[in-house]
């Protein structure tokens, strides 16, 4: 007995007629008729009373009806569950990310991957950029989401752009700076600064150079800090400003005032970065995610 055999049967006994059960299927009437007579010939009684343009079950052909659709469905539900397994993508996924610079990227990202791959589970390690390179080269995290960082930098590396920031500042809602539209780089230039460590974030403070090459003279640096949350602290305390993506406001809310630069800021990218010629489907469907895909 074959899984066809059931399904011309029940085709035949909805139909209560060959033909038109032939017609449904799509297949001869010959070779329904065929496949049933085997079917009753196997199992030892008839599933029918034929008359001569219609068919009537037997009392045994009604409960070989039942148990025939339970098998089709039992059938079916195997196939739709070992599908589903086949493409269910299970395990952990270790995610290296600048809290500032993905504060709009992360939420998304974590609902998209969680709706698209719910046998997964994402491990978040908050980290500099220089931490989370490494860590991807030594295989401790499978993708970082962070500033891009120089090419050189990014051997055996891959990058995918997800956004782009316009850099301001941050300072209290009280600060002399706060109730301008905007400011430029020379009111800046001897203003206090609460900016990152310089041993753990050496590219912060090229970055600080470059941003103010313009004027000749950086702000003064009063603070360095390892993290994002000591900043929003300090800066909030009024003891400096701090140099943000506008993208930040999404972070401090209204404890902060974000200021945008005039002329405006430069943009930094803030995108995915993964092992080149490693990007497993998790790392694929979580870079996928990032981008609302």
């Amino acid at each position: 007995m074959e899984l066809r055999h059931l399904r011309y049967f029940i085709a035949a006994a909805e139909q209560e007629n060959v033909s038109r059960a032939a017609l449904k299927l799509h297949v001869s009437q010959p070779g329904i008729s065929r496949q049933i007579h085997d079917l009753e010939e196997e199992i030892g009684f008839q599933l029918f009373e034929r008359g001569a343009k219609s068919l009537k079950l037997t009392n045994a052909g009604k409960v070989f009806l039942t148990e025939a659709r339970a098998v089709l469905q039992r059938a079916d539900d195997a196939v739709k569950n070992a599908r589903a397994a086949a493409n269910s993508i299970g395990g952990d996924l270790h995610v290296g990310y600048a809290p500032s610079l993905t504060v709009k990227i992360l939420p998304q990202a974590l609902r998209v991957f969680q709706e698209k791959c719910p046998e997964a589970r994402v491990v978040l390690h908050d980290l500099s950029t220089e931490e989370m390179l490494a860590g991807i080269r030594e295989e401790k995290l499978q993708v970082a989401l962070t500033v891009q960082p120089k090419a050189k930098l990014l051997r055996d590396l891959d990058f995918k752009l997800l956004a782009q920031y316009t850099m301001s500042i941050a300072v209290a809602p009280k600060h002399p700076l706060a109730g301008l539209k905007s400011v430029t780089l020379a009111q800046l230039a001897d203003q206090p600064l609460i900016g990152y460590s310089r041993v753990e974030y050496p590219d912060y403070h090229a970055h600080l150079e470059r941003i103010f090459a313009p004027v000749g003279r950086l702000p003064r640096v009063v603070e360095e800090h390892d993290g994002v949350a000591s900043i929003i602290a300090a800066v909030e305390a009024g003891r400096g400003f701090a140099l943000v993506p506008d993208s930040f406001a999404c972070m401090v809310g209204p404890r902060l005032k974000i200021v945008p630069f005039s002329p405006k800021g430069e943009t930094i990218s803030v995108g995915a970065i993964w092992k080149r010629d490693s990007l497993s489907p998790l790392v694929e469907r979580f870079v996928a995610a990032s981008v609302g895909e």
